[in-house]
C-alpha cells in the first residue's frame, strides 16, 4: 500500500472544522463528492465500529482507532459492505484491510490546517489524488460559510 496526504488551509477555528468534517448533516455533504448519498453509520466514538455507506448501501466497515476531540480522528478500515450487511473477508478486501485514515487539525488564529493522511491501493490512487483534494475543497467551503 502507498501512503497519500492531503492538506488544506481553512479560515474557520479548528473545532468548526471538526464539527464540519463528523457531524453528519455536513458529513453527508463533504462526502457527497465522492458518491452521492455518501453517509456513516457510528456514534463517532473512539473505538465504535464505522458503516461508510454509498446512497445505496454499499461501502466499508472500519473502527475508530484514535480520537482526540477538535485535533486528531483516525479510522481502521477492515472490510467491505454490501446491501448495507458486512461481508466475509475475501481477496479484494484482505489487499486493503487494516489501512488507516488520519484526519489532523492544527489550529491557529482562528484559522485550520487539515490534513489527511492515508494508506491507498494502487487500484484506487489516481481516483483519491483526484477527488480528495475536491472533497477538502467542500470542507473548506462549509466551514468557512
Amino acid at each position: 500500500m502507498k501512503k497519500a496526504k492531503f492538506t488544506v488551509k481553512i479560515n474557520a477555528p479548528k473545532e468548526k472544522v471538526w464539527n464540519t468534517l463528523w457531524d453528519n448533516s455536513t458529513y453527508k455533504k463533504w462526502t457527497s463528492v465522492f458518491s452521492e448519498g455518501s453517509h456513516a453509520v457510528t456514534d463517532w466514538n473512539e473505538g465504535s465500529e464505522v458503516l461508510f455507506l454509498s446512497g445505496d448501501g454499499q461501502g466499508m466497515y472500519s473502527t475508530i482507532s484514535k480520537k482526540i476531540p477538535n485535533e486528531f480522528m483516525s479510522f481502521q478500515h477492515l472490510g467491505i459492505v454490501k446491501d448495507k450487511q458486512k461481508q466475509p473477508e475475501d481477496a479484494e478486501s484482505k489487499q486493503w484491510s487494516g489501512a488507516t485514515e488520519n484526519y489532523t487539525l492544527k489550529g491557529n488564529d482562528g484559522k485550520t490546517e487539515l490534513i489527511v493522511e492515508m494508506d491507498l491501493t494502487e487500484e484506487f490512487e489516481d481516483y483519491f489524488k483526484d477527488t480528495f483534494p475536491k472533497a477538502l475543497e467542500k470542507v473548506k467551503e462549509l466551514s468557512e460559510g
